[in-house]
């Protein structure tokens, strides 16, 4: 049975949550991941924007496999500096203004950070009695109070404050005893703890893979890029982590590894999908499996970018999903022991080494027999 050190685990997710990394400001994460990396043996290179690819060496090279998730988080950015010396906000990332009422936050200028807090226009019963219960939920609604001494924009242009400085949200982490963790950006910080307690095991291990295995790490998922420009060209099967939605007709849970069979990109690939189920059975992690209509990830950019592979999405279940963000620990190790078994693993098809071939020796799918005259 794979071991996974769910104390590093928890570690490497706190050192990244205390991290920001809203798309567009990634490259503090990229060094803490690399450093990582490092600290684990594992080479790696890095594209033009920050992505990481790296690269575990198996017996053979090819049919390559990879496992991905994105470092980037929601965020948001300065759209314009008020006349009253708060910030006008825009989001980065899909997410509600509702989620960010609240929110302590830095703002990064090109010389500076400093502390804020994100308020709607109304923001005290004192002043607007029952208007603060009706006015409307938008970005439009809410601005940045920074902790300066700023009256209006002057003020704020003489701080050093700028239209499209960017915006962390803070994290605000707590685990609990019972294994629960809560915190904003769990998307996919935690999927990325995951990945890095399986490697770690992988490491430990000392077993050679049975083929090449790369581990990506992209940098601009929340806004729809993606994987689209760090795959290797030779990579046949490609699984993704990221958040599942436990939720009314969802499956998804915060416990165990939640296996997708579609999303708003279609379906996965049916033999990549159920050559993960099969090793959650055979090595007794528990599962689940779901399907969601109004979500994407790295898998659709990498596909939508020409790259003809096969690709699945294995998710832990987050509550209030890019709102106050809850999983549980049990859903982290299970997907990380998962991965650690699927990299251990042989690879489905031996034709999938070449992008082209002939019938002989492609897969099939079961079907009953039927006249469908």
């Amino acid at each position: 049975m794979v071991k996974i050190d769910t104390d590093y685990l928890l570690d490497i997710l706190q050192r990244m949550l205390h991290t920001p990394s809203p798309s567009g400001y990634t490259d503090q994460i990229v060094h803490l991941v690399g450093e990582e990396l490092e600290s684990l043996g594992v080479p790696f290179e890095l594209t033009r924007r920050g992505a990481i690819r790296a690269n575990i060496e198996g017996k053979e090279h090819t049919p390559d496999r990879a496992i991905i998730g994105h470092l980037d988080t929601l965020g948001a950015m300065v759209k314009w500096l008020k006349e009253n010396g708060r910030l006008e906000a825009v989001p980065i990332g899909t997410w509600s203004s509702r989620f960010a009422e609240g929110a302590r936050v830095t703002v990064f200028t090109d010389t500076a950070t400093h502390r804020g807090t994100i308020l709607p226009l109304k923001a005290s019963g004192h002043t607007y009695g029952d208007e603060i219960d009706t006015q409307p939920v938008s970005w439009g609604n809410v601005e940045v109070r920074l902790d300066e001494i700023v009256n209006d924009d002057e003020d704020l242009r003489r701080l050093g404050v700028n239209i499209g400085d960017f915006i962390a949200i803070d994290p605000t982490p707590e685990i609990t005893t019972s294994g629960f963790i809560n915190s904003r950006h769990l998307d996919d910080k935690a999927g990325i703890a995951a990945m890095l307690a399986s490697v770690k095991a992988v490491m430990e291990s000392k077993e050679k893979l049975p083929v090449d295995c790369h581990v990506l790490f992209t940098v601009m998922e929340e806004v729809g890029s993606g994987a689209s420009a760090v795959l290797h060209g030779d990579v046949a099967e490609m699984v993704t982590i990221d958040n599942g939605t436990p939720a009314p007709h969802q499956a998804s849970s915060e416990f165990g590894a939640t296996i997708a069979m579609a999303d708003s990109a279609g379906p996965f690939d049916y033999h990549l999908l159920r050559h993960l189920i099969q090793l959650c059975e055979t090595h007794g992690i528990r599962y689940q499996r779901d399907l969601f209509k109004d979500y994407r990830s790295d898998s659709a950019s990498a596909v939508e970018a020409g790259n003809d592979i096969r690709t699945a999405l294995v998710t832990f279940g987050v509550d209030s999903s890019h709102g106050y963000e809850r999983t549980h620990l049990n859903s982290l190790e299970s997907i990380a022991r998962l991965l650690a078994v699927y990299m251990q693993s042989a690879p489905m098809f031996v034709r999938d080494r070449q992008a082209l071939g002939p019938l002989e020796d492609f897969p099939t799918q079961p079907i009953e027999d039927a006249d469908y005259r």
